[in-house]
């Protein structure tokens, strides 16, 4: 009996984190990699989220040559989940090396944000949003076909 519960908790819960067109995403607000706020809002077309380290890394492969700029003229942005990273690695070596990068990137640190968006390990998520609302949603595995359909979302 305890079993079929269980069971039945873990698939109502899965249900939970899919997302269906028309729904309205609720707003939250992170820091990016410069300590400066961002809150999701109606303005926002485009939401690219990545759950790991490799999903980031298409990102960052898909933006490569991009003007600063280039999400924001886009109205997107990109939303990383670094909760998994130990914070010392990430004090020391990540988020300098982020501040680098020429595009914004929303830090999601205790995985307070990231999980109710159902990125899987190694991919992006794109969530395409028309005022607040999701309209459709895909994912990439291959950082060349993100880049066509940034290109193509202009």
């Amino acid at each position: 009996m305890k079993a079929a519960a269980l069971m039945l908790l873990c698939l109502l819960s899965t249900a939970a984190l899919a997302m269906e067109p028309g729904e309205r995403l609720a707003p939250w607000t992170l820091l990016d990699q410069f300590d400066a706020p961002y809150t999701l809002n109606d303005e926002t077309r485009i939401l690219l989220v990545a759950r790991d380290m490799d999903g980031a890394k298409l990102v960052n492969a898909a933006l490569e040559g991009q003007p600063k700029g280039y999400l924001e003229q886009r109205q997107a942005v990109f939303l990383a989940d670094v909760s998994r990273m130990p914070r010392i690695i990430a004090s020391l070596f990540a988020l300098p090396k982020m501040r680098d990068y020429n595009y914004r990137i929303l830090l999601d640190r205790d995985a307070r944000i990231a999980p109710r968006y159902p990125a899987g390990e190694g991919e992006v998520l794109w969530l395409q949003l028309e005022d607040g609302r999701l309209a459709q949603q895909r994912t990439y595995r291959d950082a060349q076909a993100l880049r066509q359909a940034l290109q193509q979302a202009d």
